[in-house]
């Protein structure tokens, strides 16, 4: 008896690891499935990147990193830009609009408008060396707008009152609670018309445009991808195949490696993309739209 347990014994500890430990086991099994790569071409280093910049512009802190090392890897060859934003706030559309600068000048990176390239959607695009556009996105909406809700009303009816203490005479700007004042429509549309001005001037010198016909390219005009192509918004007409075939043409590649983006990862910046529609729904902002 002890004989049979001795030459089973090895077996039985297998087992009982197995029992012991059944669920970290599939734990790790689900894990190795997800970032295993499935195929040879998966293990060989990429040499063009392709990166999603989708939905409101608001937080673009991971689309600048992005942008940034595949300017930095020296693998990389070329970039393409997939965008479909209508747009979002003033300063995070600036940011990657100068990292894509900053990429240009090591390498050349094409802008795909998947979807919708419009306003600070457009003008995070604008330093590419090419935008391609898709024959059914919309370009263009290059304007800038402040807006937000009059609840005075509904607070009366509610009995809610605000009290504020405030120093300066413009320090309750845009603020809800009341109908805006003359003079404060006045200090916004400093600002509107300031930004407005910054935005213009940048497509004009990064489209080689003329900043004296802007109400034929600007002044917030919404553009079929040819009528853009017609007023210098985009160079040409394509879908993703054509985007990427001429990202490998410009980068000198000859056999094309994309990277493959996790499927987990694009999952969460489409519910992040809607989180922040309805955050900027009920809590508006500057916007370029």
């Amino acid at each position: 008896m002890q004989f049979l347990k001795n030459i089973f014994s090895p077996i039985l500890a297998v087992m009982r690891f197995i029992q012991n430990h059944f669920k970290a086991m599939i734990f790790l099994l689900i894990v190795f499935l997800i970032f295993a790569p499935s195929s040879d071409e998966d293990l060989k280093q990429h040499n063009l990147e392709e990166i999603h910049l989708t939905g409101p512009i608001i937080d673009v802190s991971e689309v600048v990193e992005q942008i940034d090392e595949a300017a930095s890897n020296q693998h990389v060859k070329g970039i393409l830009l997939n965008v479909d934003s209508p747009g979002g706030a003033v300063a995070p559309s600036i940011e990657v609009a100068y990292a894509v600068k900053r990429a240009r000048e090591k390498k050349p990176v094409i802008v795909y408008a998947s979807g919708i390239i419009a306003s600070g959607g457009y003008y995070a695009s604008i330093w590419a060396n090419e935008i391609i556009a898709n024959p059914g996105s919309m370009v263009g909406s290059i304007g800038v707008i402040m807006q937000g809700a009059d609840v005075s009303e509904l607070m009366s009816k509610i009995g809610i009152k605000t009290q504020s203490v405030q120093a300066g005479k413009y320090k309750k700007v845009g603020t809800g609670d009341r109908e805006w004042t003359e003079f404060e429509i006045k200090e916004l549309n400093k600002v509107i018309y300031g930004t407005y001005d910054l935005f213009t001037t940048d497509v004009a010198n990064a489209r080689k445009l003329d900043i004296n016909k802007r109400d034929d390219f600007a002044n917030a005009h919404i553009f079929t991808a040819h009528q853009a192509k017609d007023v210098g918004l985009v160079d040409s007409i394509g879908v993703g195949h054509d985007a990427k075939n001429r990202a490998a043409q410009l980068s000198g590649v000859h056999e094309p490696i994309w990277n493959k983006e996790d499927k987990f990862e694009r999952m969460m910046k489409k519910l992040s993309a809607q989180t922040a529609v309805t955050l900027h729904t009920y809590f508006p902002t500057l916007v370029m739209k």
